[in-house]
């Protein structure tokens, strides 16, 4: 993950100078798709981690709820409060 926010990092700097014009060229579909491989990322390591180890516990549920209603079109709202109401429930129970 630093290495991919050290190469966006990079790349905003290549596009102030004059390099700038071939980057964007040959590198701009692939840039404008690292802040979706950033985020995504960090959702990740948020969601699967907890002080350097592997954690499966309700926040894998309320990711894989929200993933679900994202994948069914389900307005942000929904999505939101589905995971949200998923992974409160589930720490509750246990």
């Amino acid at each position: 993950m630093i290495v991919l926010a050290a190469g966006s990092y990079g790349l905003k700097v290549l596009g102030v100078t004059a390099l700038g014009a071939v980057v964007e060229r040959r590198l701009g579909p692939l840039v404008s798709l690292l802040p979706a491989v950033l985020f995504s990322a960090l959702i990740v390591v948020m969601t699967f981690e907890t002080a350097g180890e592997l954690v499966l516990d309700a926040r894998v549920v309320g990711v894989g709820v929200g993933a679900l209603a994202v994948w069914r079109k389900a307005p942000l709202l929904v999505v939101i409060v589905g995971s949200m109401s998923v992974t409160a429930a589930l720490r509750l129970i246990t």
